[in-house]
């Protein structure tokens, strides 16, 4: 075992040997090759190539080299090219310390059983007059750049919990195309995180409609980690022992409180409010659409037409199987 190892279990090494092919021999080895690669992108800003910052994104692709570099290369490729996200990247940040507060996102106490990080989004929790959904995203991708410092969860990863009770018509109408192709690349294809499973509960058929839309953009490893539950909460027990979830998933632990995460990241500044006017933040998802790449969606597929979503049968909802990917 080398230093580089020194924070994971025994059990967390053998998992790391067997299910990402890491080898305690041939690590520093595996990380120059990365770092050998750097040369070949020079319109790309690496602003770190330490040993500890590329071994996550080895672990991330299961030590395949030329994965790790082109994962590597979009993490920082991703924020050059939207570099208003990135300005004010700090906890104390007023639009990212409101989402924060809201939730944005939860992280349960307890790990999975497979030594996972649970984490959990309350979707109506969103107050629009305060802060914006790159404001969330943001505070989700912060959230997770603190995580990821933990070489377990590198190793382990990540469930995602997403709560769509109350969510309103309006506020998905917020979810564009534009907005969505935003998180997807810089959580799908731009982060070193391990994600197990994304688990939708109590969605309205409008969300049911936006998967469909989304769906052809994701990953074909993404799409089978993603479970929608509808109200089958029993569904989700199975995934996830409800020993270790709050009442609000059917599980057997108290409700869960918004701020705890918040409290984790802000310290003695979490009671500190300043004024935040939700119009003072300078990155308009028209922006991104400026600027597309060519895996991004076609330009007549960019805003969602509520009129469209409208003419499906409100009564889907109710004849909605769970689409559970059981792989």
């Amino acid at each position: 075992m080398t230093h580089l190892q020194a924070g994971l279990s025994p059990e967390t090494l053998e998992k790391a040997r067997l299910e990402l092919n890491e080898n305690p021999d041939t690590l520093h080895q595996d990380i120059q090759e990365v770092r050998d690669m750097v040369i070949t992108r020079p319109d790309i800003g690496f602003l770190r190539t330490d040993d500890a910052f590329i071994l996550r994104f080895l672990r991330a692709r299961k030590f395949h080299h030329f994965e790790a570099f082109r994962l590597l290369a979009q993490y920082f490729e991703y924020r050059q090219q939207n570099l208003d996200m990135f300005k004010s990247f700090k906890a104390t940040d007023p639009g990212i310390k409101q989402a924060l507060k809201d939730g944005f996102p939860g992280g349960l106490a307890n790990l999975d059983h497979y030594g996972r990080k649970i984490l959990v989004l309350f979707a109506a929790n969103w107050d629009q007059s305060r802060y914006t959904l790159v404001d969330i995203l943001r505070a989700i991708l912060l959230s997770l750049e603190a995580m990821i410092e933990d070489p377990e969860l590198q190793v382990n990863g990540f469930v995602l919990i997403i709560d769509w009770s109350n969510f309103t018509f309006k506020q998905a109408s917020k979810l564009t195309p534009s907005m969505l192709r935003l998180a997807i690349e810089g959580l799908q294809d731009s982060f070193p995180a391990r994600f197990g499973g994304i688990h939708f509960v109590n969605q309205p058929w409008y969300i049911h409609a936006l998967y469909t839309v989304i769906r052809p953009f994701l990953k074909e490893k993404t799409r089978k980690r993603i479970f929608l539950h509808g109200n089958n909460l029993n569904s989700l027990h199975q995934l996830i022992h409800p020993e270790i979830l709050p009442s609000e998933f059917g599980g057997m632990l108290p409700p869960y409180d918004m701020g705890t995460w918040a409290r984790t990241l802000l310290d003695h500044e979490y009671d500190d409010d300043s004024e935040y006017n939700v119009d003072s933040y300078s990155m308009p998802v028209k922006e991104v659409e400026k600027e597309l790449s060519p895996k991004s969606m076609k330009r007549s597929q960019s805003v969602v037409d509520p009129t469209v979503l409208k003419r499906i049968d409100k009564n889907e909802e109710e004849n909605m199987q769970p689409l559970l990917s059981l792989d």
